[in-house]
This record gives C-alpha cells, sequence and structure tokens, in this order.
C-alpha cells in the first residue's frame, strides 16, 4: 500500500510546501539491503566508568569492519552506542549525556543509538534493593524513549539491558539494533540475559576468523539448515516473516487455511518452501505441523502468526464474534504448543516467535476481543520463557508486538484514520511487514540464545502504548 502523503512532502514541490507549513516530512528509513555494511558511517563509543560493555563494542564492530572512534570529529557518526551499565547513582547519567548530546548533532540520516545498561531490579537477591541504583538505571529509559522522539532523518534510539554475566551475548541484538533491520524500531527496550528472562541458557556466537567468516556466520544465512513454521503465511505479514527466513536460510513450511490455497502456494514456492493447508484451530493442527516438519528433518523455529479480526465495540459485540477471535488468536496457540514443544516438536535449541500486536498492551477503541488476545499472547510469552524445561534444553520465546504496518488490512481502515495511525510514532511513517519479519527474524537466529522473554513493539515508536 503506497503513502502517497509521504512521496509528496519528499518531492521537490512538496518539500518546499511542507517547509513553509510546518508539516511532518517522514524520511526515507534505512532497511536492510544484502551485502549492505553493518551501519554507514563510523560508530561513536563511550560510555561511564570502566564500561566494560564498550570494549566487547568495539570488538564486535571491528569483525565487521567498522570503523569506531572515541570521540566526535567533523566528519559526522553513524551511530552511537553508549554503555552505562555501571552507572550507580543518577549523577553518573552526565557521562551518557556528555557523550551524546555532541554526537546527536552530527548523526547521520538512518542513524542509530543504543544505550547499554544493566536491568534495573538486577542485585536485589542478597538484600534491600538501592533505591539510587535502581532510579539511575530506570531514568536510563526515560532518557533513550525520549531521543528517540527527537531524531530525525529516519534515527532510531534503543535501549538493551544486559544481565550480569551475559555481556559476550550482547553481539545478536547489536547487529540488530545497528543494522539497517531494525528501520522501524525505536523507543523500545531489550533484556539479554538472564535477569529478565527466568535463566535462559546462552549459546556463544560462532568464533570469527575474520570479517566475512563472521557476517556468514552471524549474517547473512544464520538459519542454514534449520526447518521454520509460519502461520498465516499467504499473506502480509505472515508471507514476509516467511521470505525473510528463507533469505537467512531457513527451509520454511508455510502454513495456512485451505481456502488460501493458491496465494499459500505462491509464497511457499516464492521462498522455497513448503506449503501446508491447515486449519489452527483444528485439534490436531499442532501435530499435522510437527509430522509434515519430521518429513523435512526436524522443527527448529515456531512462528505463530495466524490471527484474526472482528471488530466491533464491546457493546455489539456478540459471543460468536467474540470466540472466534480467542479462538484464532490465542487458544489456538496453547493447543498447537502441546504438540509443538512435545517431545517430537522443537528440537532443544529452538525458537519460538509469537506475533501480538500494540492493541494488545494498550488496547484499542472497537478491538476488544483482539486486544485481549493479542495481550494474551504476551501471558504466553511471559510464562513459557520462565518455563525450566524449556530454559534446560535452549528454547527461546520471545513475541514481536507490531504497530500501524501497511498490509491490505490497513487499507480497509477510513483515510483518516488510517493517516492518523501513520503519522503518531516518531517515524512519522506507517511500517512495512518485512520490518516486522525482520524483527522474527532476530528473535529465531541461534546467536539470539541469551534473548528471551522480550516483547518487541516494531511500531516506529507509536504514541499508542508505552
Amino acid at each position: 500500500m503506497s503513502d502517497n502523503y509521504s512521496a509528496f512532502v519528499n518531492s521537490v514541490v512538496g518539500a518546499r510546501l511542507a517547509r513553509s507549513l510546518g508539516l511532518p516530512r517522514p524520511s526515507t528509513l534505512r532497511r536492510h539491503e544484502p551485502g549492505a555494511a553493518l551501519i554507514p558511517g563510523p560508530v561513536l563509543v563511550g560510555g561511564h566508568g570502566a564500561a566494560p560493555v564498550a570494549a566487547i563494542v568495539r570488538g564486535l564492530l571491528a569483525t565487521e569492519g567498522v570503523e569506531v572512534v572515541d570521540e566526535v570529529g567533523d566528519g559526522g557518526v553513524g551511530g552511537v552506542v553508549v554503555d552505562v551499565t555501571e552507572v550507580a547513582i543518577p549523577q553518573d547519567l552526565e557521562s551518557a549525556r556528555a557523550l551524546l548530546s555532541p554526537a546527536l548533532r552530527v548523526l547521520g540520516p538512518g542513524g542509530r543509538v543504543i544505550v547499554v545498561g544493566r536491568p534495573p531490579l538486577e542485585g536485589g537477591s542478597e538484600g534491600p534493593l538501592d533505591p539510587a541504583r535502581v532510579a539511575a538505571r530506570r531514568a536510563v529509559e526515560g532518557l533513550v524513549r525520549s531521543i528517540g522522539k527527537e531524531l530525525r532523518g529516519g534515527g532510531t534510539a534503543n535501549l538493551v539491558h544486559v544481565a550480569r554475566g551475559a555481556d559476550g551475548a550482547l553481539g545478536a541484538t547489536l547487529r540488530f539494533l545497528l543494522s539497517g533491520r531494525s528501520a522501524y524500531v525505536s523507543g523500545q527496550v531489550l533484556t539479554v540475559g538472564a535477569a529478565g528472562s527466568g535463566g535462559a541458557r546462552r549459546e556463544p556466537e560462532p568464533a570469527p576468523s575474520g570479517p566475512v567468516s563472521h557476517r556468514l556466520a552471524c549474517g547473512d544465512r544464520p538459519l542454514a539448515g534449520k526447518v521454520a513454521v509460519v502461520t498465516g503465511a499467504a499473506r502480509g505479514i505472515g508471507a514476509a516473516i516467511a521470505a525473510v527466513l528463507a533469505r537467512d536460510g531457513a527451509s520454511v513450511v508455510c502454513v495456512d487455511l485451505e481456502s488460501a490455497g493458491e496465494a499459500l502456494s505462491t509464497v511457499a514456492t516464492d521462498v522455497g518452501g513448503v506449503p501446508l493447508a491447515v486449519d489452527v484451530t483444528a485439534v490436531d493442527a499442532g501435530a499435522q505441523i510437527v509430522a509434515r516438519c519430521a518429513e523435512l528433518g526436524g522443527l527448529d523455529v515456531v512462528v505463530h502468526n495466524a490471527g484474526i479480526t472482528r471488530d466491533r465495540l464491546l457493546v455489539n459485540t456478540d459471543a460468536q464474534r467474540w470466540a472466534q477471535v480467542i479462538d484464532v488468536n490465542l487458544e489456538s496457540v496453547l493447543r498447537m504448543n502441546g504438540a509443538l514443544l512435545g517431545a517430537q516438536g522443537l528440537r532443544d535449541g529452538g525458537r519460538v516467535v509469537l506475533v501480538s500486536s500494540t492493541s494488545g498492551i494498550a488496547g484499542n477503541r472497537g478491538q476488544a476481543n483482539y486486544a485481549a488476545s493479542k495481550a494474551g499472547v504476551i501471558g504466553v510469552v511471559q510464562a513459557l520463557a520462565r518455563d525450566h524445561a524449556l530454559i534446560e534444553r535452549g528454547i527461546t520465546v520471545n513475541a514481536v508486538a507490531p504497530g500501524f504496518i501497511e498490509t491490505e488490512m490497513t487499507a480497509r481502515i477510513p483515510l483518516l484514520m488510517r493517516e492518523v495511525g501513520r503519522r503518531i510514532n516518531s517515524l512519522a511513517q506507517g511500517g512495512l511487514p518485512v520490518d516486522v519479519a525482520e524483527a522474527v527474524a532476530y528473535f529465531a537466529q541461534p546467536a539470539s540464545g541469551a534473548v528471551t522473554g522480550n516483547v518487541l513493539r516494531v511500531c516506529g515508536q507509536s504514541q499508542l502504548g508505552a
């Protein structure tokens, strides 16, 4: 679906008119392109105190061939990474301000700001939490979210909470946030390591022998040899997820209704995958999926994407309309997981990614059933990420929560409401299905073994929700 407003205000005539009227001008976002550098331009790296994570970041960027600088020069920077893991009192945050303030002035188009800190409530097991330390760590979130709303030129700002002992597992998350894969992710918080996830087992990242081999291991085809299942794969976000997982090397089983047969076959053919016509609400849907994956050698990635809407104010919602949405969007996930997470289902080290929604976080008028189902999906993530049996098997569970994404569904929204949905975020535009797919692929890759229990909003830092 085209965004005619963005196209107009970025034209020669439209840009002049937009400037004179003070209209927003959405920037062209820097999205992933095969073979492209991780990030254009040098990256400024610094932090507070000893800044132990900063040293790890410098090493990571060196393997990617990215120039690292310690101070702002005349040429500007493509990104900034700030290590505040040693912040102990609110006054320590001055180090972050002193580093960021001049850097933001020279941040290039599509720039990335990443702040790395410790989870605010970490470290309280041996006694009472230190209020000053918790306050300082929590203050960082307000700082990062505000930066995201100040950036221009398609820039993004995000916060990574890394648990003590998990610093070495940051690579996958830093690559995702620095790259074009995170184009529509801003103002968000990701947790790496046990503190926010119930103790997920971490898997070491592939050891590099140089920039090229490292990129092949961690970037170009990280899902090579893996079998992935995507439900609701016939169109929209599901089709994009199937395409991106296939691009990253996975063999994809594309699941959708029999009535979507032609579209499903087209998607499966396009991604070199396998179509599987299954109603996810069927009692044996999970078993059918497991059986098909067994023919391909096993199951490594499950993406629960299938979903429907039956929008209506709650006072006008009957039992059938309510039940349909809850059954497809939530109860089917619980039923299928019985087989998908069983002994014959997901292999050790597997990945489960669920598609929630910003409506499930903030609610939405006329979507009580949909919002309830998508909030329930978040509950599934919170429960399974703390399941010790899954943790021992190295299985991670995360969710993405899309905001306004340009799909056939949003194209049916009345024009005025559609324009509002597009503009009420820091990037002043709707996202694309590929933006959601890139976030799913980040959670799905082997190098994300320390990332579990997260709900990542892919919404351009929408005003809807936190």
